[in-house]
């Protein structure tokens, strides 16, 4: 029986916003209710809601040995999805540690990523994105430079990803993607064939589709902001306090129940 899986990359230093006492995913943002009390909500708590709604039976946490904080904060499950670690003994970038999870999927698997320090609209974004294909849930954002801007064709299939551009083609950037099992492994065949030199995924993924491979970029994104950093943190606390998630903090609460 095949798995639909959530990678969560989570081993990085997070040094745009420290220092902290605690990992950067577990930054309070926003609120969250079990059984009519309040509590802080963890960032990446937004992304896993979002996995969840998606449909995903398992849940790999990617961690740096440091990071046990992590571990001890969501324990082996998080709602119906058993959760896992796979830990990335050294930070090496965004595809080592999606890489770290590849032992355990399998061909047939299904995968979905996000960031964890992230918070998007709608939740239900992954649900956008068609089974069997390679794809990008974009978002359109004003900076695009600050981050992997995806220029693609009237079909919407991607053509080039642009890291961190200072003049990008498109102001779409890509906040998750999903693919499959196969394709995962296709990419990590050829990461160690490109000698692991690639950190950031966008540049992976031009060198796979110069090889023939093709992805999808879906403009289904509403609102996208990176809580990295000092200023997207106030962004996300500004948004969260319009009520954004007034709607999504109420399922929250339901399934915890």
């Amino acid at each position: 029986m095949s798995e639909r899986w959530g990678i969560v990359p989570a081993a990085g230093l997070g040094t745009r916003i420290q220092p902290l006492a605690f990992s950067k995913e577990l930054l309070p943002v926003g609120m969250r209710h079990e059984q009519e009390i309040e509590r802080p909500r963890a960032v990446c708590e937004y992304l896993l809601d979002r996995m969840l709604c998606a449909g995903v039976t398992r849940i790999c946490f990617v961690i740096s040995p440091a990071k046990s904080d992590i571990l001890s904060y969501f324990g082996g499950r998080v709602g119906a999805a058993p959760v896992c670690y796979a830990v990335q003994e050294r930070p090496a970038g965004l595809c080592d540690a999606i890489f770290t999870a590849c032992p355990l999927i399998r061909p047939e698997d299904e995968v979905l990523v996000g960031l964890p320090d992230t918070i998007w609209f709608p939740e239900n974004g992954f649900c956008s994105l068609p089974d069997g294909k390679f794809s990008f849930l974009l978002f359109q954002v004003e900076h695009p430079e600050l981050f992997d801007s995806v220029a693609t064709d009237q079909n919407g299939r991607v053509q080039k990803i642009q890291v961190k551009d200072s003049s990008p083609q498109s102001h779409w950037v890509w906040g998750a993607f999903k693919l499959s099992g196969q394709e995962l492994i296709s990419l990590r065949r050829l990461w160690r064939e490109r000698n692991q030199h690639d950190q950031y995924f966008g540049t992976l993924v031009n060198a796979y589709l110069a090889q023939g491979a093709s992805a999808l970029g879906i403009k289904s994104g509403e609102k996208y902001v990176d809580v990295g950093t000092l200023h997207g943190y106030h962004e996300a606390v500004q948004v969260l306090r319009q009520g954004a998630n007034w709607h999504e903090l109420q399922e929250y609460s339901l399934s915890r129940q």
